[in-house]
């Protein structure tokens, strides 16, 4: 009844996302060493503030890679003072 549907697609399931792309463990890394230094901010241990930021959406990989890699190089200047996350989806 519906007229504003225009299809209906299975989503993918977690596990199977886990076992077609899985992190290096270089990204594992990044992810731990992250949400580690994010909780002590939370918690009151690390006086940096989080800046969480990134594009709304992302279509183009290489134009993502490079916006990473400008950001990590930003963050890197600026973190004595901040935890800088970058936070992006893909195809919204």
């Amino acid at each position: 009844d519906n007229l504003r549907i225009k299809e209906i697609r299975a989503m993918a399931y977690p596990q199977l996302i886990i076992e077609e792309a899985t992190a290096t463990g270089k990204c594992v890394e990044t992810v731990v060493h992250a949400r580690e230094a994010a909780s002590k901010i939370v918690r009151g241990e690390d006086d940096r503030l989080i800046v969480v930021i990134g594009p709304c959406s992302i279509h183009d990989t290489a134009a993502a890679l490079e916006y990473a890699a400008r950001l990590k190089s930003e963050a890197a200047r600026h973190s004595e003072h901040l935890l800088v996350i970058m936070r992006v989806y893909f195809e919204k």
